[in-house]
């Protein structure tokens, strides 16, 4: 794959922006970047605003949206955080951290945020400028949609971006919701006239059945709108096996109850939910089911282990796990010999106390933590953000991850860490009966060997899974072909226009 742009070409831009949310536009930049760069274009992809509380570690030490990391991935170049210079970070229903260009520089009350959004377009166009100088193609994504007129003033996200920087605009609607007639319409309706101006077609997304179906469909929205359609993309059943952006996807049904037999694995639904793909390695693997449960249902007595996940507000999802007696739960699991496993957040949950001064992550406090854990926790200080390797103390098996966390945790059972990491430093903390474990390395279920011997220690034997990593790259590229089969790629890339010299 090339992994960057022809030296003394201008790149070119198209933006895919969506007549709602969850309409597909991660996945479609995804396949997209795939397919162009299988077609040898240096292709990189770009999301100026991203709400999700799903990161990545990008190659140069700033954090990402967990989807901007895979459309890298899919490009075949290293993630940066210039392909996602703002990404929210929700902590409350009304409050979220703003991370900027990779770099926590605040929290901010949604309606703080619109009044800070005109602030942060010069940084928007700077990064959008980095990533373009080495690159024969740009795919934005927007986020959300752009008939959210309300919200438009400031709009740095969809049509905002697409004005300040010249980019031309391909909208996305998900038949599979209904309505995607009146969506496409109705968003250009919405439109400004020079918003309008940028709109170059339109793709429809997510369609089962016979496609030629839809043809009446076209010639609808055609008369009425005048734009071109790019394509109709059947629905793509393999979409489940990539990492799932935000907790929509737990809304749509990611986490799987277990079938008869299956090997269960309890995750608690935290509220505010922090990188659960890192359970993604563990929900492919055959025999295994995880168990995503819901407030308002006890954790199943019959997991073979609980996985508490991490949270992006420790103390009021530490509360929540109290008010749905998940806490008892857990404890009981833990008499009858049950293993249980803390993720970052849920690591530092595990301890005798979680305390946060400073209120870095909600109102300041602190609480009793779960107690099955010698540490305690206070959240304060920088953020820490890299990339580790090492390998698991119980099993010898070789682990990669990166660390994305605020706070520091320390206690007697930080002396026997769950990990040794390359520098030889211990990370994380097991309980002395060992059947108590936290680290603050998201991503080590990826890594086939440890996944495996984890799995085999939990079933009292053997464990022969697959290949994790190479089941990603399979499947974008199985999600390139199928864009290739279904959508006008010439005539997308030939909508795409140079990019500016001048931002």
């Amino acid at each position: 794959m090339t992994a960057s742009g022809k030296r003394g070409r201008r790149a070119r831009a198209l933006m895919l922006q969506g007549t709602g949310s969850d309409v597909g536009k991660s996945l479609l930049v995804a396949g997209l970047c795939r397919a162009y760069a299988n077609r040898g274009l240096g292709v990189a992809p770009f999301k100026p605003q991203n709400m999700s509380n799903n990161a990545a570690v990008a190659e140069d030490g700033g954090e990402i949206g967990r989807a901007q990391a895979l459309q890298a991935r899919a490009a075949g170049r290293p993630p940066s955080v210039h392909m996602n210079p703002v990404l929210l970070k929700p902590q409350s229903d009304t409050g979220a951290q703003v991370v900027v260009q990779g770099r926590v520089e605040g929290q901010a009350l949604a309606r703080d945020y619109h009044a800070l959004k005109p602030k942060l377009l010069p940084r928007v166009l700077e990064s959008f400028a980095v990533v373009a100088g080495d690159a024969d193609l740009v795919l934005v994504e927007g986020a959300g949609s752009p008939a959210e007129v309300n919200l438009r003033l400031g709009d740095i996200a969809n049509m905002g971006f697409a004005e300040a920087a010249g980019v031309p605009v391909a909208l996305i609607g998900d038949i599979e919701r209904g309505g995607v007639i009146a969506g496409i319409v109705g968003t250009l309706a919405l439109l400004e006239k020079s918003e309008r101006k940028l709109v170059t077609g339109y793709i429809v997304n997510k369609f089962r059945g016979d496609v030629s179906l839809f043809d009446g469909g076209i010639e609808i929205i055609h008369e009425r709108t005048g734009l071109a359609c790019f394509g109709v993309v059947p629905w793509f059943e393999d979409a489940r096996l990539l990492p799932q952006e935000d907790a929509l996807a737990l809304d749509n049904g990611a986490g799987r109850t277990a079938a008869n037999g299956a090997l269960k694995v309890a995750v608690p639904r935290l509220a505010r939910i922090a990188n659960f793909d890192d359970l993604d390695p563990l929900a492919a693997e055959p025999g295994i089911a995880v168990d995503m449960v819901e407030p308002g249902r006890p954790l199943p007595a019959d997991a073979a282990v609980i996985v508490i996940p991490g949270s992006k507000a420790t103390l009021a999802d530490l509360q929540l796990i109290r008010e749905q007696g998940w806490d008892t739960d857990i404890a009981a699991h833990h008499r009858r010999g049950g293993l249980v496993v803390g993720l970052c957040g849920g690591y530092q949950m595990l301890g005798r106390r979680v305390t946060d001064p400073d209120g870095v992550e909600g109102p300041a406090g602190e609480a009793p933590g779960l107690g099955l854990l010698d540490i305690t926790t206070v959240i304060a200080g920088d953020k820490t953000l890299s990339k580790a390797a090492g390998t698991d103390t119980v099993t010898g098996a070789a682990v990669r991850g990166y660390e994305m966390h605020i706070g520091k945790t320390r206690g007697a059972d930080c002396a026997r860490p769950w990990l040794t990491l390359a520098d030889g430093r211990g990370e994380g903390a097991r309980s002395a009966d060992g059947r108590v474990m936290g680290s603050y390395l998201h991503g080590l279920f990826a890594a086939d060997d440890f996944r495996h011997a984890f799995l085999a220690s939990l079933r009292g034997g053997g464990f022969e899974g697959f290949a994790y990593e190479a089941r990603i790259e399979a499947t974008l590229d199985a999600l390139a072909d199928h864009l290739e089969s279904h959508l006008d790629l010439d005539a997308l890339d030939a909508a795409a226009t140079p990019v500016a010299k001048k931002l």
